[in-house]
């Protein structure tokens, strides 16, 4: 078995894959405060309730956007797993070159999702991922990493909304069934979907003004089955992206179940 890890901002999703397909998953707040005790007794608990053992997993991959929290993990892999994990950063084999003024400042989330979006399609592609930040990747044909684009995420814009508006309460998020809504919850809630499937479409149409050839739109991420209900540029919803470009790099590096 090969555990992935991806840590977000907001969460952090692990998955486990078994031949070469993933077996089981979870989504856990990401929490810097945590021990590698705590983090090791939770893995334990979540492989426990899966009918898994910490015993059987022959490599871990990680990715993060959280610094903190890799020292922590490192130690909890040790402790628990008698593993040193690969850690996605400058040296390890990605198979992609990074097109860009300082790759380094790239984020780890990005090129893990360039590489399982490649690896699964091909290019040229668009990559969205819905998560604390919106983020827009494009790779070319030859399976470059050739840029990208980030804005606000949906959580964090509508939770903005709700703390500076002192009369906007705290809404659900679904699909409105009108644009020109009739209540304060149903404007909220037509501003924030439409909105940013509006945003979506935008930013693809520009970015497809600026890829050579014709690019396929991939989406994932935790909002993305919401987005993609109010628009029809996304092509595909991945929602284990991150996960399967973790274990595609891992094989790249020797990692075997």
């Amino acid at each position: 078995m090969i555990l992935t890890i991806d840590v977000g901002n907001t969460n952090t999703v692990l998955g486990v894959f078994q031949n070469k397909k993933i077996y089981t998953h979870w989504r856990i707040s990401t929490d810097r405060n945590k021990t590698p005790d705590e983090y090791g007794m939770l893995l334990q608990n979540l492989f426990y309730y899966s009918d898994l053992e910490l015993k059987d997993i022959k490599g871990i991959i990680i990715s993060s956007v959280v610094p903190p929290v890799l020292p922590i993990l490192d130690k909890t892999a040790d402790r628990y797993c008698g593993l040193k994990p690969l850690i996605i950063g400058p040296g390890v084999k990605t198979g992609m070159n990074i097109k860009m003024d300082n790759p380094r400042e790239v984020g780890a989330d990005r090129i893990v999702n360039a590489i399982g979006g490649f690896n699964i399609y091909g290019g040229p592609l668009i990559i969205i991922d819905f998560g604390t930040a919106t983020t827009f990747c494009a790779v070319s044909k030859k399976g470059n990493y050739i840029g990208g684009a980030i804005s606000p995420g949906i959580g964090i814009s509508t939770e903005a909304l709700f703390e500076r508006a002192a009369k906007l309460p705290r809404i659900k998020l679904k699909k409105p069934q009108k644009a020109i809504a009739k209540n304060t919850i149903s404007g909220m809630q037509s501003g924030i979907v439409f909105g940013f499937a509006g945003q979506v479409e935008a930013m693809v149409k520009r970015f497809k003004q600026e890829i050579k050839g014709e690019p396929k739109v991939i989406a994932t991420g935790g909002l993305v089955t919401l987005i993609d209900s109010a628009t029809d540029v996304i092509d595909f919803i991945e929602p284990f992206l991150t996960l399967s470009g973790l274990y595609y790099i891992g094989t790249l590096n020797g990692i075997e179940e």
